[in-house]
């Protein structure tokens, strides 16, 4: 059955173990952003399929959670939970001891799927485990702010270990955190209650196919072009199967995305500007580490320090979420959070061979970190608005869903504005006009993005408010 512990003591402990299995996820991708040099010095990796490091765990993660959210459902969370960590922790062994290119992206892979199973379940669980309201409200904040604080600190962590010791111990801290949050969910966290239903494995075939097909055109038009047949054929053939999928939610008895969930302007707003902003976030910090490495001569440890001025920011800013919110309301403080981040990073797209830390990438690093500390929790909270509990895993599934369909679209769509720009001068030259040009495809990003919630969740709410007002006034 669902549970909502009684006392705070277990409360507490759940919500510990919820946070420190997410921000594990996200720790891992920052660790890997920040040894990427290492990583392609020690494996050899060429400076595009580089970013395949990060595409083949993004492409599994996305692919794969549809199909988990539901098997939560079905199964039981906390089952899936283990399963999740388990696949995860055991996957984190294999890229640490990674000798070859293709050693590592298998690894990624299915490191991959065990976040895929890990990540909706830890937002299903924190719904089952917190009764709506405030608690619950506070809660989903913390969840939500702990995605910006496990990528900052991961950054600066990745940066020291990659430098000081090396990349690999990155992915062994998982093996004991594994350990520990496995023996904490068994003592605290209660099996929620199991539905009677099928998977939907075509829908998953679906997504999983269409998502790589998609991915795969856009990466590899980095080296062929846009006119490259191959290239063509699997941008096409990505949106064929992404429509199949969605006519094959339709029709099916118990769909893996059930299409209701976008009956709400709201949480759809929630899912497209969280795509559109984790898609301008993950290029900022896969070129912004290589411009500090390649242009300003950082080694890995100075390249994570770098990173201190937003991780700071972000960590102060996410901690007052809760407080801000109720203050603000959900709505606006999303706005003002993208609208501050987006001045941050077309600040730091005019990046150039000439340019220094403090000016020009510290200074939009606090802007970045205030917005994106604001920006967050308020996405996740609307994700999951007005979410039925049977319809939990699936809300949380779309949650992680557009979080990581935004990490590899908006990887892969910074690559080719990188190559393209690169490709015009030498040296370190090249990397910052092509670091510029990544960065300002995540301005144009961040300013969709805004566009997009404004639509969606700011105006519906500020139009309703006046709505009721009148009407108040009318019948008075």
């Amino acid at each position: 059955m669902s549970s909502h512990p009684g006392t705070g003591r277990r409360t507490t402990a759940v919500l510990a173990i919820i946070l420190v299995s997410y921000v594990m996820i996200i720790l891992d991708t920052s660790i890997v952003i920040a040894g990427l040099p290492k990583i392609q010095e020690t494996l050899g990796f060429s400076a595009t399929h580089l970013s395949w490091i990060q595409s083949a765990y993004t492409l599994a993660f996305g692919g794969c959670l549809l199909l988990a959210a539901r098997a939560g459902d079905i199964l039981g969370r906390r089952r899936m939970f283990l399963a999740g960590l388990g696949i995860f922790t055991v996957a984190s062994l294999g890229v640490g001891t990674a000798q070859t290119v293709a050693w590592m992206l298998a690894s990624r892979a299915v490191q991959g799927v065990g976040a895929a199973i890990l990540a909706p379940t830890t937002l299903a669980l924190l719904q089952s485990n917190f009764a709506e309201g405030p608690e619950r409200t506070r809660a989903v904040a913390y969840y939500g702010a702990a995605a910006g604080i496990g990528a900052s600190i991961g950054l600066v962590l990745g940066g020291v270990l990659a430098d000081w010791v090396s990349w690999r111990v990155g992915f062994f801290i998982n093996l004991p955190i594994g350990v520990l949050l496995a023996l904490g969910t068994a003592r605290y966290v209660a099996e929620t209650e199991r539905h009677t239903g099928h998977f939907d494995l075509r829908g998953a075939i679906l997504s999983t196919a269409g998502m790589f097909a998609l991915v795969f055109g856009v990466v590899r038009s980095a080296d062929t072009g846009w006119a490259d047949v191959s290239t063509g054929l699997s941008l096409m053939a990505g949106v064929a199967l992404l429509v199949m999928f969605i006519v094959s939610e339709s029709k099916a008895r118990q769909p893996i995305m059930p299409l209701r969930l976008f009956a709400s302007r709201e949480r759809s707003g929630a899912y497209a500007g969280r795509l559109l902003f984790l898609g301008a976030m993950v290029g900022f910090f896969f070129f912004t580490t290589q411009f500090m490495q390649g242009v300003l001569g950082f080694d890995a440890f100075q390249a994570g320090l770098g990173f201190l001025p937003m991780t700071l920011v972000n960590f102060a800013v996410a901690l007052n979420v809760p407080r801000l919110t109720r203050r603000f309301g959900n709505g606006p403080l999303l706005a003002a959070g993208l609208a501050i981040t987006f001045v941050g990073m077309a600040w730091l797209s005019r990046l150039g061979a000439d340019s220094t830390y403090l000016r020009d990438v510290a200074l939009p690093m606090v802007l970045i970190g205030l917005g994106q500390g604001c920006a967050l929790s308020p996405l996740t909270v609307a994700g999951v608005s007005g979410v039925a509990e049977e319809d939990a895993g699936a809300a949380s599934g779309l949650v992680n869903v557009a979080h990581q369909l935004g990490l590899s679209l908006g990887l892969s769509a910074s690559v080719v504005a990188f190559a393209r720009a690169s490709a015009v001068a030498g040296g370190s030259a090249a990397l910052a006009s092509g670091v510029s040009a990544a960065l300002t495809a995540g301005a144009v990003m961040l300013a969709l993005s805004w566009i997009v919630v404004m639509m969606a969740i700011v105006r519906p709410r500020v139009d309703g408010g006046q709505h009721a007002r009148t009407s108040g006034v009318q019948a008075t």
